[in-house]
């Protein structure tokens, strides 16, 4: 019976990750294998991270743009309901430990750790950004090409939330619940989320992967530690929000983004 559970859960592992991030890292891996093949080198080449659909017709935009937001975040809600649902079945479920930290409760004590994990996170990795592009092991990264209209910022917020919510419960609360229950080790489970969060970013090249990894690293330790994925959710939609949001107040401003 131990085997069988044990079995469900690597099909269960293999499904989310199939429908989400995983999905994702093997695009990026294809798509950065016809970036290095395409006769340019990867600093000359561009990423954007929120493209249009729909230059021309902004309601239709909106539409694709908020569908995707709103598809994009299923595999998440997926990934809590199949950790609430063992929580359910348990024999006794009061007992047991809320699995990602998410009550609502818990919001305002979240904060202050998201801000600290945002700083320490985003200000180094800024840097190693534009180190990483210097030496031409990344492309370079556009946060997003929306027509300026009134819903561009509301929908890079719920995208950068999307971002947030997606990749620390899956690739982290999730994940590591997940195979600390198959029985791996700490160490290997830490960075086999690292990893991964690394691989779907390297469409941006090289750089994105590795500067991914270091966060991968720290907020899968962070986890480990005080099983909580809400301040990693407010931590990466804050450094979504300030790379998306930013870029298209300030892309008219300055000439070095453009």
């Amino acid at each position: 019976m131990e085997e069988l559970k044990r079995r469900v859960l690597r099909i269960e592992i293999l499904l989310v990750l199939g429908v989400s991030l995983g999905r994702s890292a093997l695009y990026s891996i294809v798509d950065l294998a016809g970036k290095l093949t395409a006769g340019r080198p990867l600093a000359a080449q561009a990423t954007v991270l929120n493209p249009t659909h729909a230059a021309n017709r902004p309601w239709l935009d909106l539409s694709f743009q908020l569908l995707q937001i709103l598809f994009g975040m299923v595999p998440a809600f997926l990934a809590i309901h199949f950790l609430n649902r063992d929580r359910a079945q348990a024999m006794e479920p009061a007992q047991l430990p809320d699995p990602l930290g998410l009550r609502p409760l818990r919001i305002g004590r979240d904060t202050g750790p998201g801000f600290l994990l945002a700083a320490a996170i985003g200000i180094p990795g800024l840097a190693f950004y534009f180190a990483s592009h210097a030496v031409g092991i990344n492309t370079t990264v556009v946060p997003e090409a929306l027509p300026f209209v009134w819903w561009t910022v509301p929908v890079l917020l719920l995208s950068a939330v999307q971002n947030g919510l997606l990749e620390e419960v899956v690739v982290v609360g999730y994940l590591v619940t997940r195979l600390e229950e198959l029985g791996w080790s700490a160490r290997l489970i830490v960075a086999t989320s690292a990893i991964l969060r690394g691989s779907y970013h390297l469409y941006q090249g090289f750089g994105g992967f590795i500067g991914n990894v270091v966060m991968g690293l720290v907020f899968a330790l962070f986890f480990v530690r005080f099983r909580r994925v809400g301040p990693l959710i407010i931590a990466h939609t804050l450094l979504d929000t300030f790379a998306f949001v930013g870029y298209a107040l300030l892309r008219g401003h300055l000439s070095f983004l453009q």
